[in-house]
């Protein structure tokens, strides 16, 4: 598994080649994998292959032109009504719902899944989340009690960046207390 974990790139130069529905799935399916607190599994995923409905989500994301290279965006929803059945609840970015911050935690873990078994794969990915929840949600007919944590863009890589500089491990570990 370290493989993957350390040779995973942000890419956000495509080949111009289709992904194919079952290497989508396969994808998929090490998302739906993922652990969650409660066993709650809040993730919902929209597979978007379209070219407009792309273009929009690029524009939304701040005009990032790149991510119409990919041919496959990924957009990870976190659904808060897995935590909080009852009640008018709408989410956005000043949202203080503790159960936000579960659903966020639990869907990124998943969405890590994601990006690890296309990297197994030979597939590229780049976590996208400079948006807006209004800037996003009207795209896809997303309800206001859902939560975009990210779009993910999935395609054949046509770039190899070099890993980026990681600090040391002692810098980041301690034990048994601060």
């Amino acid at each position: 598994m370290i493989h993957p974990i350390k040779n995973r790139r942000s890419i956000r130069k495509y080949r111009d080649q289709a992904v194919p529905d079952d290497l989508v799935l396969q994808v998929l399916e090490s998302a739906r994998c993922a652990p969650s607190g409660d066993n709650t599994q809040p993730w919902r995923f929209i597979v978007v292959r379209e070219e407009y409905t792309r273009q929009k989500l690029a524009e939304a994301a701040h005009k990032q032109a790149w991510m119409m290279m990919a041919p496959v965006h990924v957009v990870a929803v976190a659904d808060i009504r897995v935590r909080v059945r009852d009640g008018e609840i709408a989410l956005d970015e000043t949202s203080p719902e503790w159960e936000l911050k579960q659903i966020i935690r639990d869907t990124a873990i998943a969405m890590e899944h994601l990006v690890l078994e296309a990297e197994s794969l030979g597939l590229g990915t780049c976590w996208v989340a400079w948006f807006t929840q209004a800037a996003i949600r009207p795209l896809l007919n997303i309800p206001a009690d859902k939560y975009v944590v990210g779009i993910i863009t999935l395609g054949y890589p046509d770039e190899a960046p070099r890993a980026r500089p990681r600090k040391k491990l002692e810098e980041l570990v301690r034990y048994e207390h601060w």
